[in-house]
């Protein structure tokens, strides 16, 4: 069945408290993206965040992030007023984030919240408390804890809690319960806008599609609590790390600096903490995209001191097993395998052999020098296509600054001309629409005609990624009803109006 989608973070959407959240803007969303005639809504992971604001590097791979809780929903529920929200400053620009101001005012505003909501008396909280123990027992002391040491990472603090004693879990559980209330009540609140955000999502012939980040960050509650999940040494400090050699995006590779799994001890277990993690992923989601697929079959193993990635090696993942033990446990779920990069014959094999659709990126096709895979023509029908990803500039801004032999090779190919009355981003929308893809996913950027001013992020850099904002109003009906225009000429929409009459 061929169908289409749009890829939007959740922190993108407009809204009135200074980045996207769970708020009326994704409702509005939902419903444009109805009109429009898509079935799916793509996100980026919704982990709370860290240092950087990347959504691929968070606390705990099973927490929500607490920016995304909706102040107004707290109006309506009585813990907070209109006038409590709109005393303090979530920054000015509506087209772009300002963490700082973010980090230092949301939480002061969910912890009135929270004082004012005497959560601890109801029943719904006291359920997902119950129900949630196996991951928030710990994420909750661990960002108590955290709080207590200034915000280092867990390797500093006091042997003690460090390792995990029993007396020190059991004393700093009893110090801290008020605090480990309060972040309990941020995910209490997180799970059930979020649920009943995917609710209606999906009351509209909306399903959502999730990403999983492959790797967890070393600074989380999961590396924490469980060292013997990864390559740690006896002093709890990685000794490897995760990254990608040289490439395309980066001359001298990329250090993400994530720790690495002790596949032998997943092995052992069954891979039963990735089989509970993957099922938490699909009481959150209705599609997970699998980041970074390809170290499933080998994963590339960086030096823990190395300053630069150029000298890792790769190494022996947990192949088909994995997925095995994935299927027998939970059935079969639909996965994206984010399969880009240099692929060998064993990473090929392993995604045929698991059946999952992998991706193509249009703007990956347009090279001159020789035949691609990204390219239209060649693709399979179990996949799916992309004009660009986060981790892609826009296709404005990419066509920019594309070279003038490549530039040629792409006009010829999508009949695309400067004079023409169609825009290169809707000859790029064409071209993806109409592969034989059986799902297509567009960037809003893309289908909105943005330049490098809306890119999300630049790998291998800090500093101004995950910032970008949709204007508000700007997905109008006017927009949605070409959207659905070109979903239903190409057999990925039925032909109606956007008015669905």
């Amino acid at each position: 069945m061929r169908q289409c989608g749009v890829l939007l973070p959740v922190a993108s959407l407009p809204s009135a408290y200074g980045i996207g959240c769970f708020s009326k803007e994704a409702y509005e969303f939902v419903d444009r993206l109805k009109a429009a005639g898509q079935s799916y809504w793509q996100i980026l992971p919704l982990g709370p965040t860290s240092y950087g604001d990347s959504p691929y590097q968070s606390f705990s791979t099973f927490a929500g992030n607490p920016y995304f809780i909706d102040p107004e929903d707290l109006v309506e529920r009585g813990f907070l007023t209109k006038a409590d929200c709109d005393s303090y400053d979530f920054g000015d620009d509506p087209l772009y984030i300002d963490y700082a101001k973010i980090y230092e005012s949301r939480f002061l505003l969910l912890r009135k919240a929270w004082k004012n909501s005497r959560i601890a008396q109801d029943k719904g909280f006291q359920d997902f408390v119950k129900e949630n123990s196996h991951w928030l027992d710990d994420y909750a002391l661990y960002m108590a804890v955290k709080a207590s040491f200034d915000n280092v990472c867990w390797v500093q603090w006091e042997e003690d809690i460090k390792t995990r004693r029993p007396s020190a879990l059991k004393a700093y559980r009893e110090k801290f319960a008020e605090e480990i209330q309060f972040y309990q009540f941020q995910q209490y609140l997180f799970r059930v806008q979020w649920e009943k955000l995917k609710a209606y999502a999906n009351s509209q012939g909306i399903r959502i599609i999730g990403d999983i980040p492959i790797y967890v960050a070393f600074d989380s509650s999961d590396a924490w609590a469980n060292p013997e999940l990864f390559q740690f040494d006896e002093d709890c400090n990685p000794t490897a790390v995760a990254g990608c050699p040289p490439d395309a995006f980066s001359v001298t590779g990329q250090l993400w600096g994530n720790p690495l799994y002790n596949w032998a001890y997943h092995k052992e277990t069954g891979y039963q903490w990735w089989i509970k993690r993957l099922a938490a992923c699909y009481q959150m989601y209705d599609v997970v995209r699998i980041d970074h697929f390809r170290a499933f079959d080998a994963y590339y193993s960086i030096p823990a001191d190395a300053d630069t990635a150029e000298h890792g090696q790769w190494m022996p993942g947990p192949g088909y097993e994995l997925f095995d033990a994935m299927k027998k446990e939970l059935g079969k779920k639909q996965v994206i395998a984010e399969d880009l990069g240099f692929l060998t014959p064993s990473v090929l094999k392993l995604l045929k052999k698991t059946g999952y659709p992998g991706m193509k990126v249009l703007q990956f096709a347009f090279d001159s020098r020789e035949e691609s895979d990204y390219l239209p023509h060649n693709y399979p029908h179990n996949c799916v296509v992309y004009t660009g990803t986060h981790d892609n500039d826009t296709v404005v801004g990419w066509y920019q600054t594309l070279g003038k032999r490549d530039k040629k090779f792409c006009n010829a190919y999508l009949n695309y001309r400067r004079n023409a009355r169609e825009p290169l981003h809707w000859a790029l929308i064409r071209a993806a629409l109409s592969s034989v893809a059986d799902l297509a996913v567009i960037p809003m950027q893309d289908y909105l005609g943005l330049g490098s001013e809306a890119r999300i992020n630049t790998p291998s850099t800090v500093g101004q990624n995950w910032k970008w904002r949709m204007e508000a109003g700007a997905f109008t009906e006017e927009l949605a009803a070409k959207m659905r225009e070109y979903a239903a000429l190409y057999g990925r929409a039925e032909r109606q109006s956007a008015a669905g009459k």
